[in-house]
C-alpha cells in the first residue's frame, strides 16, 4: 500500500447515504476519467463496491453521508470512499466462487486493484484502492 505517497485530488463528491447515491458515485468517477483509460471500468466497479459497502454496512446508510475522492500520484490512481464509520474494520467475508448472497465486494476489490486498504479518521472510515496509471500519463505530481 503506497497511499501515503504524494497525491493530488482529481475530484471529490459527498453524497447522502442512499442506494441511489451508489450509482451517482460510479457516474462521478466515470465522468472524471477518459474513456480510453484501460483501468476506467475497474475503477468504476471498485467505486461502486466501496460506495455500496458504505451505504449497507456503516452509519452512512442510516441517515448519514459518504464521500468519494479520486486521487492520482505519479504512477497510481486511487479511489477512496470515506464513510460515517461502522465501529469495525472492513472484512472480506465470502471468497469468490463460494455460495452466498453477498459479501464478495471486497474480494472483488482485492482482485481488481493493485492494493487496497483502510484507515480510520476519527469516527469515520476511509477505504481506498490503488490502480496503475496508464504509462503514457505518468509524470511527476506537482502540488
Amino acid at each position: 500500500m503506497r497511499y501515503a505517497d504524494e497525491t493530488i485530488v482529481v475530484g471529490t463528491m459527498t453524497l447522502p447515504g442512499t442506494e441511489r447515491s451508489v450509482r451517482n458515485a460510479r457516474l462521478f468517477v466515470r465522468d472524471l476519467l477518459p474513456v480510453e483509460w484501460p483501468v476506467r471500468g475497474d475503477l468504476e466497479l471498485v467505486c461502486t463496491e466501496l460506495s455500496a459497502n458504505a451505504v449497507r454496512h456503516t452509519a452512512s446508510g442510516r441517515g448519514g453521508h459518504f464521500s468519494v475522492v479520486l486521487r492520482r500520484s505519479s504512477d497510481r490512481l486511487i479511489v477512496e470512499v470515506v464513510d460515517d464509520g461502522s465501529g469495525g474494520r472492513p472484512v472480506r467475508r465470502t471468497p469468490a466462487g463460494e455460495p452466498g448472497e453477498g459479501g464478495r465486494g471486497l474480494q472483488l476489490v482485492n482482485e481488481l486493484a493493485l492494493s487496497w486498504g483502510y484507515r480510520t479518521l476519527g469516527f469515520r472510515t476511509s477505504v481506498f484502492a490503488e490502480f496503475e496509471l496508464p504509462a503514457l500519463l505518468r509524470e511527476p505530481v506537482r502540488g
